[in-house]
C-alpha cells in the first residue's frame, strides 16, 4: 500500500471575514501527479501556501509526512515552485542552483553535482554559465523547475508551471514530470485541463473554497457503459448524430460544444465502438481532429456536475 503523505481535516482559512478554504477534507499518497484546479479566487494558491508552511490554517488539521507544515524534519522532502518565480539577474545559473543546494545543507562538492543533475534532468546542462536574462520563457521555467529538484524531494507543489510557454516547451514540462513520478509526487495546480487530464487519475478541485476530489476513468471502468470523445472539422452537426446513431450499440450521443461529440456505448453490445465510428466517419467524407477514449477533464468538471442524469 502506498503510503499516505497528505491528510487535510476540516481545513480553513479567512482573509478579513471571507473563507478561502472551507472545512476541506482530502487525501494524497505517493504515485502518480494530482491536479489542483478550480477558478480564480477559488482557493488554489492559499491551500499551496499553507501546505508550504507560509501560511497557517484558521482552523482544522494538515498533515505532510505525518508533520505539521514548515516542521524542519520535512527540510529536502518537499519543494514548491510559484508561479511567478523568478532568478536573480547577477548570479549565473550554476551558482543559483548551488546556493539552493547549499541552503539544504550540501556540501560545496555535493551542491555542484547536484547543480548538474537537476539542469541534466530538464535538458540544460549547456545553461550552467548563462544568466538569467539570456534564457527564453520555456528555459527559465525549466530552470525553475531544475530548483524544485534539488535533494531529490518526495513531493513537489508546482503553481502553474506551463503558463504562458509555448506547445514544444509545455510537451518538455509535461515529459519532465512523467519521467521523474515514479520517485516523486507531484501536486500540479493549472487552468490546463488537457495536461492535467494527460498527467493526472486524481483530480482535486476548489470552487468557493470547498474542496471535491475526483479519480478520473474509475466511474466509467465501473459502468456498464463507456465513452469516446469525438472532435470534428466543422461539419453537420445533424448529419454525425443521425449517422453514428445508427450504429449497434450506441446509448446516447451528445454534442455539448460546436463540432464535439460524447459517444455514449455499450461494449457489451459493440466492444470495437471505436473502430465502428472510424469507418462511419471513413464511408461518409468526414474529417476529425481528435478521437480519445473517455470524456475530456472539462466535461467531467464542469458539465457532469452541473447536469447529472
Amino acid at each position: 500500500m502506498k503510503p499516505t503523505i497528505i491528510q487535510c481535516q476540516n481545513l480553513s482559512h479567512c482573509y478579513s471575514g471571507k473563507n478561502a478554504l472551507n472545512k476541506i477534507n482530502f487525501e494524497v499518497v505517493a504515485g502518480e501527479p494530482i491536479g489542483l484546479v478550480g477558478p480564480n479566487g477559488a482557493g488554489k494558491t492559499t491551500l499551496l501556501s499553507i501546505l508550504c508552511g507560509f501560511l497557517r490554517p484558521t482552523s482544522g488539521a494538515v498533515t505532510l509526512f505525518g508533520h505539521k507544515p514548515g516542521a524542519s524534519v520535512l527540510s529536502g522532502k518537499i519543494a514548491a515552485l510559484p508561479q511567478d518565480a523568478k532568478l536573480d539577474p547577477t548570479f549565473n545559473i550554476g551558482e543559483q542552483l548551488k546556493f539552493y543546494a547549499r541552503l539544504q545543507g550540501l556540501t560545496r562538492k555535493q551542491a555542484s553535482i547536484e547543480t548538474i543533475r537537476v539542469l541534466e534532468a530538464v535538458a540544460l546542462k549547456k545553461s550552467l554559465y548563462e544568466k538569467p536574462d539570456t534564457l527564453s520563457h520555456g528555459m527559465a521555467k525549466r530552470v525553475a523547475i531544475a530548483q524544485a529538484l534539488i535533494g531529490k524531494p518526495q513531493l513537489i507543489l508546482l503553481d502553474e508551471p506551463t503558463a504562458g510557454l509555448d506547445p514544444v516547451n509545455t510537451r518538455n514540462i509535461r515529459s519532465i514530470i512523467a519521467e521523474l513520478s515514479p520517485e516523486t509526487t507531484f501536486i500540479i495546480s493549472s487552468h490546463d485541463l488537457t495536461e492535467l487530464g494527460r498527467l493526472c487519475q486524481q483530480i482535486l478541485l476548489l470552487e468557493n473554497g470547498i474542496m471535491n476530489t475526483m479519480q478520473l476513468n474509475v466511474s466509467e471502468k465501473n459502468s456498464p457503459t463507456r465513452f469516446l470523445t469525438l472532435q470534428m472539422e466543422p461539419c453537420s452537426a445533424t448529419d454525425v448524430i443521425k449517422k453514428i446513431n445508427q450504429l449497434d450499440g450506441i446509448v446516447k450521443l451528445t454534442n455539448p460544444q460546436k463540432n464535439e461529440f460524447i459517444v455514449e456505448y455499450s461494449p457489451e453490445i459493440e466492444s470495437k465502438m471505436d473502430i465502428k465510428i472510424i469507418n462511419c466517419i471513413n464511408e461518409n467524407n468526414w474529417q476529425y481532429r481528435q478521437f480519445s477514449q473517455g470524456k475530456s477533464l472539462e466535461e467531467k468538471l464542469f458539465f457532469e456536475n452541473q447536469n447529472p442524469e
